[in-house]
């Protein structure tokens, strides 16, 4: 297994590089197409990296993944699984493919929000918005004296 190349974008300049003794196969059976072989062979790919060890990451970088990642990781482990193909081969690469792709993404910083005003034409349309609003709520009341 080869080391794992992440492009490089905004976040990670030069890209990533996560060495192949820090990710971790695991094969098991897989669902779907493939027929009689579908019950003996190991096609399905489990693809693990453990976040926290990990020496692709600086530490600016980890702190940034753990946090985005956090949802999807089970401690600080990122499992990739990949069973859409019918060869172990091709699903090692999906699951690669895959994890490189949440790498990628996750690195990218957050840029904040610039505030700005809303505009004449916004601001007009919402007070008559409203005010179509209360006349129609106006219609629901019952008739008075007059």
């Amino acid at each position: 297994m080869d080391d794992l190349d992440v492009p490089p974008g905004p976040g990670a300049p030069g890209g990533l590089r996560v060495p192949a003794a820090e990710l971790v196969e695991q094969f098991s059976r897989s669902s779907g197409p493939g027929g009689q072989g579908v019950n003996t062979a190991d096609t399905r790919v489990q693809l693990s990296l453990d976040l926290a060890t990990t020496t692709a990451l600086s530490e600016g970088l980890r702190a940034r993944v753990l946090a985005r990642l956090a949802p999807r990781l089970s401690g600080t482990v990122l499992t990739i699984s990949a069973s859409e193909h019918r060869t172990q081969l091709r699903n090692r690469a999906a699951a690669r493919r895959r994890l490189a792709e949440l790498l990628r993404e996750a690195v990218v910083p957050h840029t904040p929000r610039r505030p700005t005003r809303p505009t004449r034409g916004s601001q007009r349309r919402r007070i008559e918005a409203k005010s179509r609003r209360s006349q129609i709520k106006a219609q629901r009341r019952r008739p008075g004296a007059e």
